[in-house]
């Protein structure tokens, strides 16, 4: 990779909907080599997708919480049961395996508290092997997912 397929990543990064011309001008190149390299990066995966970032508020979804979550067990089976089961909840934005005082680190939207509290007491507790569950209550998003530095 070097710099000029950097720049497209950043470029694309800011906004997925720039055209080929678009990041071609502000290259100063030609489109054939910029559309070569935009797929190729396509190809070794270092694009993986293109979406469209949603404003959750504007939807409805008031309210962002991070939970912590310790299971009981740590064997494998159990960790993948885990993390099989809690992909079913649209609830769950993010979930990572994490290392220290908690087993994962869960990123979860809902409408309100109350549509929290159903989704812990109703979802997330029906759950085998759970231990513990500590909820952290976002107040203000300082800063949000932008882009990925690339080095």
């Amino acid at each position: 990779m070097d710099k000029i397929d950097k720049q497209i990543l950043h470029l694309l990064q800011k906004d997925g909907k720039i055209t080929i011309k678009e990041i071609a001008e502000r290259l100063h190149l030609t489109t054939t080599p910029i559309f070569d390299r935009v797929k190729k990066l396509e190809k070794e995966g270092l694009i993986t997708s293109y979406k469209a970032i949603l404003d959750r508020k504007k939807v409805g979804l008031q309210l962002m919480v991070f939970c912590n979550v310790t299971l009981n067990l740590h064997q494998t089976d159990f960790l993948k049961k885990f993390e099989k089961d809690i992909q079913q909840f649209p609830e769950v934005i993010e979930c990572y395996h994490v290392a220290g005082m908690f087993d994962y680190l869960i990123k979860i939207y809902t409408e309100d508290m109350e549509q929290y509290q159903q989704f812990l007491s109703n979802k997330l507790a029906s759950l085998e092997n759970i231990s513990k569950v500590q909820s952290s209550f976002v107040m203000t998003e300082v800063k949000g997912f932008s882009y990925i530095p690339i080095p």
